[in-house]
């Protein structure tokens, strides 16, 4: 990388960490909720449901894209319900660009919460209840706490995979200057354009920098928390 990065190359740069933070945001509260049921709960059709949660991980991105454009598309039927009764479009938008990765980096955290809750202890959770909590009360003073580590490692690790994603990103949110066009879809326009190769060169230092620096921080945050609840 050589210069500073032009309005461009810092337009795509902004829209990447605005699009990575609006999906950490949308969905670590529900990822604690989802991984907390598929670990301390039993009930039927619960493996079909941890299937259905880490599907993205195996689908192509392009086919998570497509099918929330069937879903939230401006024609589809929950994206019509949402413009007519809140005035909320999905696709084409930076929302949307969020949301998309949302979907996509949801199991990580789910799987990293559910490392960390499988290794708190449920005697002390017992011994709560012993003395009188309440299912919230031992949720919010006992359990939570001790899943933190597990919970900033996910939303790292989230925030990270989602300044890289692509598939999903640009099938349902397009390729919008200033509107979608994050990171990784402003360095694929930059390979498809003539003389673009100083562009990609930049972006390309920029996208590995962001990853190496989020990979390198949930271990940082993880083991601090870890010394901090003495785990």
């Amino acid at each position: 990388m050589n210069g500073p990065l032009n309005p461009a190359e810092l337009d795509a740069l902004r829209l990447s960490l605005e699009v990575a933070v609006r999906s950490v945001a949308f969905s670590l509260p529900l990822a604690v909720v989802i991984a907390w049921v598929l670990t301390r709960t039993r009930f039927f059709g619960r493996t079909l449901f941890d299937a259905f949660v880490h599907l993205p991980l195996v689908l192509p991105p392009v086919a998570v894209g497509y099918a929330l454009l069937i879903v939230f598309g401006t024609r589809a039927p929950a994206g019509a319900w949402l413009r007519a009764h809140f005035g909320i479009e999905l696709a084409f938008t930076t929302a949307g660009a969020a949301l998309a990765t949302a979907v996509m980096t949801f199991p990580l955290m789910v799987r990293a919460i559910r490392l960390s809750l499988d290794n708190v202890d449920p005697g002390l959770e017992a011994a709560a209840r012993t003395l009188g909590a309440g299912p919230l009360d031992r949720f919010f003073s006992v359990t939570l706490p001790l899943m933190l580590p597990g919970i900033l490692a996910g939303a790292v690790t989230a925030f990270a995979a989602g300044l890289g994603e692509f598939g999903a990103v640009i099938t349902f949110a397009a390729n919008v200057p200033g509107v979608t066009r994050t990171l990784p879809l402003a360095l694929y326009t930059a390979m498809q354009s003539p003389n673009g190769d100083a562009m990609a060169l930049h972006l390309a230092g920029v996208s590995f920098l962001l990853g190496l620096v989020g990979l390198l921080a949930a271990e940082f945050l993880v083991r601090r928390v870890r010394r901090f609840v003495g785990r």
